[in-house]
């Protein structure tokens, strides 16, 4: 293999230097230390190796060249410096992998005022402030809208023209909590224990002892209170059979909290054999209000009302 050592190798413009014709030529230009430079205007042709080795460098004027052939390397065993900083106009639609870290960034102050085209879809939580909407919102017309859950309605009502033109049968069997659906509370009371004397022109409380049914315990004492939560229209009645007498007389009176409210009049006596009086009212009431049953006689002398469970007796019921 030749050699040749030289110190000065001057390459002028326009000229090419070129050592070797294989890829394992070996050009070593200089020792360590040393500086390979190309000026302006050339060429340097690699189609070998190029080592540079530590305190070496190759150093590129403007308008210089090197070029390396396919299948030709340059070997760095040193470090290479000042490429990237002097790179400009990089693309970034070239970067196929990898992040740009942080400290590439600078500090920009992201200004939302003038972004525009957003759309809501992306919005992935929160909620738009209503400075963002319109001072008058447009019309919304519901005439497209379906699958609507009737659960969601708040307030209003439905138009008729909303509901079907036969509605289903309603069983009213699973109802429940529903007010005087059974017409209570009732109750009815009547006289077993004994005959009550009731003195001339004077009313007096009837008393009855036997209750015959009671739905809300609300009888005690001769009289009906309304319970707690149960106010409403209530319908009454009581019977009293009287003993014969043809003289004065009879009057049957319901007493609202120890005030007479309803009276009947009776027919004047008679021989016939025992009287009856009686009478029926409708009464609005509240809780705690109470009901009890005088009567009132004229024969001038006492009175005797019957005990007899068929003729006197007291009840009531709360309407539905």
């Amino acid at each position: 293999m030749s050699k040749i050592e030289v110190d000065t190798i001057d390459t002028q413009s326009s000229t090419t230097l070129q050592v070797g014709s294989t890829n394992t030529s070996l050009i070593k230009i200089g020792t360590s230390g040393d500086t390979v430079e190309y000026p302006a205007g050339t060429t340097f042709t690699q189609s070998g190796t190029q080592n540079i080795t530590s305190g070496g460098a190759i150093n590129v004027q403007s308008g210089g060249n090197i070029t390396i052939d396919s299948g030709a390397t340059i070997t760095n065993n040193g470090t290479a410096s000042g490429f990237s900083a002097d790179l400009t106009n990089l693309n970034a639609t070239n970067l196929t992998s990898g992040t740009i870290p942080n400290a590439r960034y600078g500090t920009p102050i992201f200004n939302g005022s003038t972004i525009t085209d957003i759309n809501a879809a992306n919005l992935g939580s929160g909620t738009v402030p209503d400075a963002r909407f319109p001072a008058t919102l447009p019309a919304l017309n519901g005439s497209a809208l379906t699958s609507l859950d009737a659960n969601n309605l708040g307030s209003g009502t439905l138009p008729d023209a909303r509901f079907p033109a036969t509605l289903p049968a309603i069983s009213g069997a699973n109802l429940t909590n529903i007010q005087g659906g059974t017409n209570t509370p009732n109750f009815e009371a009547n006289k077993s224990d004994s005959n009550q004397t009731i003195a001339n022109n004077t009313n007096t409380k009837v008393t009855f002892n036997n209750e015959a049914f009671d739905s809300d315990n609300a009888y005690a004492s001769d009289k009906f209170t309304v319970p707690s939560g149960k106010g409403g229209k209530y319908y009454f009645y009581s019977a009293i059979e009287w003993e014969t007498d043809d003289r004065g007389i009879r009057v049957i009176y319901l007493y609202k909290n120890g005030s007479n409210v309803k009276k009947i009049f009776n027919q004047d006596g008679h021989d016939q054999g025992s009287q009856m009086a009686s009478c029926g009212a409708l009464l609005n009431l509240s809780a705690g209000d109470y009901i009890e049953v005088y009567c009132y006689q004229s024969t001038a002398d006492p009175e005797n009302i019957l005990a007899n469970v068929e003729g006197t007796y007291f009840g009531g019921f709360k309407l539905i």
